[in-house]
């Protein structure tokens, strides 16, 4: 008697559905992609206590027939492939065929559908047809999802919280509705509005939409193009950043993708403009030839590969790197002190729920209140000057200090604050860093002998790398058993520092081991220098040499972070001044 048999249908979609429908978040994917897929402009979706006790789908796209219908429920059936070439032209979210049959295996379905003429009612219960019947129903699809894992309780047991739950659906609605501003997303539990959107068309809008004024306020546009790729989206300016990736959110041809290599560049943009902890807010839309990407690696369809990935990451990094040089970044004191709160964590879900309610019960208001911020903005287009032009000519006047540490300056727009070691650290950054980049090096003898004593696995990689010390500047010979002469160095290294610059060069060296890379070393070199030998906090100085650092600071390439990308300075408009001393009421 054989031992291998061929596993029922019923038993495939229940396996194929551990991989599909992981959570309540996956079901709300599968069955909204769908409704996306059938060219819906209007999606609702209804949960029921985070979706744990019923989920609700409908839309108003093209409907299904009978046969289709119940075709719908057949694992691989699907109206997207038709020709083994087709996987490499995909143009829908969906395309393989398995999630409708892996739900419907492990849950209740109710499916209403028409394409406007007879509807068809289907109702489904652990893969079996349960019914099969006419019915009343408008154009568009509506599909009930009930008793999720209740024939696998294996898979049950693993359902998270209503609040996780929630949250997880939330935040993949919010994702879809930035990738299709053209459409219209309402999200409910328990019959309170938490996602709405008005499908307007307008992705500026719709960020107001998901993530409030305060973001939507500060996006700088970013439009761009190659032979293969084209970018548009928006980018949140530095003084608005996250404690997490999240909200980096990337699409490619409609599609809201992971990937590290794109997350990786979009961070490295920002660079010296944030601290490496932070993480900014992100919405761009990619296109591309469907032949330069791959879908098809992952059920979820959310991983993804792309071809010539080198021009893309290039692409992005450029025009983000160039829309933030060209832009007025000098934070509002008052601005940034509300703008500090991170978007809703999970803990907070069921807050948000009830001000997103109130929010979207007055849609009057958040329509008003998002006009006049478009017209606002509007009006301030013609004074964004390229290339950081406006605040290279920006005068500040110091008048004093605050513990040492804060200068306090001012013109005719305002007061500022300005932290003297950001500030020194930026001058120095940029002056150390290309130096290092120049071809033509020049080099003065050290007054007094200097020697490096190493271990004997240290001296080593430091012999592999004196040539490239030579050609920075630095002459070194070796002065015994892992000793080695400094002999000569650059004529930049600030004076009275020479000996801790050298040390601290040649140390960062050896702990690259065998993995030296001279473009990281540039810049780390670059941010130690700097922030070793910049001013420090608690240290007064003349109101001379306050003038001298403000000056230097607005020449610099990007003069309102350090390289670790704390903010430099902080501008108190005379307007801010006037409100908080109530010198005016509005």
């Amino acid at each position: 008697m054989t031992k291998i048999c061929v596993m029922s249908e019923n038993l495939a979609n229940k396996i194929s559905a551990g991989e599909v429908v992981e959570k309540v978040a996956s079901v709300v994917k599968e069955l909204v992609e769908n409704s996306i897929d059938a060219l819906s402009t209007d999606i609702k979706v209804a949960l029921t206590n985070g979706g744990l006790n019923g989920i609700i789908v409908s839309d108003n796209g093209c409907g299904m027939d009978k046969e289709d219908a119940l075709l719908a429920f057949q694992r691989h059936a699907t109206s997207k492939l038709l020709r083994e070439d087709d996987l490499f032209f995909i143009d829908t979210l969906g395309f393989r065929g398995e999630a409708l049959p892996s739900i419907a295996s492990v849950s209740e379905v109710d499916l209403t559908t028409s394409t406007g003429g007879v509807g068809t009612h289907i109702k489904i219960k652990g893969g079996k047809l349960i019914i099969n019947e006419n019915s009343d129903s408008l154009v568009g699809t509506k599909i009930e999802v009930k008793n999720l894992f209740y024939n696998t309780p294996a898979r049950l047991k693993y359902l998270k919280s209503e609040a996780t739950e929630l949250a997880n659906c939330v935040s993949y609605i919010e994702k879809l509705a930035l990738s299709y501003p053209n459409i219209s997303f309402k999200l409910t539990n328990n019959d309170h509005i938490v996602v709405k959107t008005s499908g307007s068309n307008n992705l500026k809008k719709t960020i107001h939409e998901i993530y409030g004024l305060q973001v939507s306020s500060k996006l700088l546009e970013i439009k761009a193009s190659n032979d293969d790729y084209d970018v548009y989206g928006y980018i949140c300016k530095p003084e608005i950043l996250k404690s997490n990736r999240y909200h980096m959110t990337t699409i490619v041809n409609g599609r809201v993708v992971r990937n590290n290599e794109l997350n990786k560049a979009i961070n490295d943009a920002y660079y010296t403009y944030k601290p490496d902890i932070k993480f900014p807010i992100v919405v761009l839309k990619i296109n591309t030839d469907p032949t330069l990407i791959d879908v098809n690696i992952h059920p979820t369809k959310q991983d993804i590969k792309l071809s010539k990935i080198s021009g893309l990451i290039e692409l992005l990094t450029s025009s983000i790197k160039d829309a933030l040089y060209k832009n007025l970044l000098v934070p509002s004191a008052v601005e940034r002190l509300e703008a500090t709160t991170d978007i809703i964590t999970k803990q907070e879900i069921q807050n948000i729920i009830a001000e997103k309610e109130t929010i979207n019960n007055n849609d009057n208001n958040t329509q008003t209140e998002f006009n006049f911020f478009v017209e606002e903005k509007e009006k301030e287009l013609p004074n964004i000057v390229e290339e950081n032009k406006e605040i290279k000519k920006l005068k500040l006047y110091p008048v004093g200090a605050v513990h040492g540490t804060y200068i306090i300056a001012e013109n005719e727009e305002g007061m500022y604050l300005i932290d003297q070691h950001a500030a020194q650290e930026r001058i120095n950054y940029e002056k150390f860093f290309n130096a290092l980049k120049e071809s033509e090096v020049y080099k003065t003898a050290t007054l007094f002998p200097i020697t490096i004593e190493l271990s004997s696995s240290e001296a080593l990689i430091l012999k592999e790398h004196l040539e490239f010390l030579n050609s920075i500047g630095f002459i070194l010979e070796e002065f015994g058993i892992n000793t080695f002469k400094v002999l000569e160095h650059p004529t930049w290294l600030l004076q009275g520092y020479e000996e801790e610059s050298i040390r601290r060069i040649i140390d960062l060296i050896i702990s690259y081991g065998n993995k030296f890379d001279p473009i990281k070393f540039r810049e780390n070199a670059s941010i130690t220098l700097a922030c070793k030998m910049s001013i420090k906090a608690n240290m007064h100085i003349s109101l001379d040499a306050m003038t001298i650092l403000l000056d230097e600071l607005v020449k610099t390439d990007n003069p309102y972070n350090c390289p670790h990308g704390r903010p430099t300075m902080i501008k108190f408009t005379n307007y801010d001044l006037e409100r908080m001393f109530k010198r005016v009421m509005n």
